[in-house]
């Protein structure tokens, strides 16, 4: 596997290696010894999620709040089985070095990609076909009450969406806070406690 950074700070691409002949394609999809020797822990896996979108349909930015005590958040490994989506992070974390970026990674069913977005990240994605599936191997089970969503739409984030294709938001994302406004109401992570949870699995 190829593991590479991206601009929002401990999020990563990973590109596996495949294996094709006459019978078809072989690759590891996801391996917990590679993720650990980049990250310097495992992903405990409690939930799986797949979504499958028609082309255009935008979902996100979502994030699980990271509060010491009350929640631990919830880092997602996300691959593209089927279809092309445009996969969008965004760093979330008050006070992080990179507070504010964006990175956008196609994922698709020929490359194979994933993505890697420890706690406090925000995921959002594209799909650029119809059909588009993806998977999520999430490390805690779905909270609603720490569902937080901020929407695509904010022209301070810019995200680099496909200006051709219409976009598709659900209601909730569409009326979801800017990122400013959700920084106002005390709704973003906090990067020293999402550090302290990171050591934490570490250790």
């Amino acid at each position: 596997m190829q593991v590479e950074p991206l601009a929002v700070a401990d999020a990563l691409v990973i590109t596996p290696r495949q294996h094709a002949d006459d019978r078809g394609v072989f690759l590891e999809a996801f391996r917990a010894d590679v993720l650990a020797e980049h990250t310097g822990r495992r992903l405990d896996l409690q939930q799986t999620n797949v979504s499958v979108s028609r082309a255009g349909v935008v979902r996100g930015v979502h994030w699980t709040d990271v509060l010491p005590g009350a929640a631990a958040g919830q880092a997602k490994y996300v691959t593209c089985p089927s279809g092309r989506a445009l996969d969008v992070l965004v760093d979330l974390r008050v006070g992080s070095p990179t507070f504010g970026a964006v990175d956008a990674v196609e994922l698709d069913q020929e490359t194979r990609r994933a993505v890697w977005l420890p706690e406090g990240i925000g995921h959002a994605f594209m799909a650029l076909e119809d059909g588009t599936t993806l998977l999520y191997l999430c490390s805690s089970t779905y909270d609603p009450e720490h569902d937080r969503t901020i929407t695509p739409t904010d022209p301070a984030l810019a995200l680099p969406l496909p200006p051709g294709l219409p976009a598709l938001l659900s209601p909730k994302d569409e009326a979801g806070p800017t990122l400013a406004q959700a920084q106002e109401l005390g709704l973003l992570p906090r990067h020293a406690d999402c550090q302290a949870l990171y050591r934490s699995l570490a250790a």
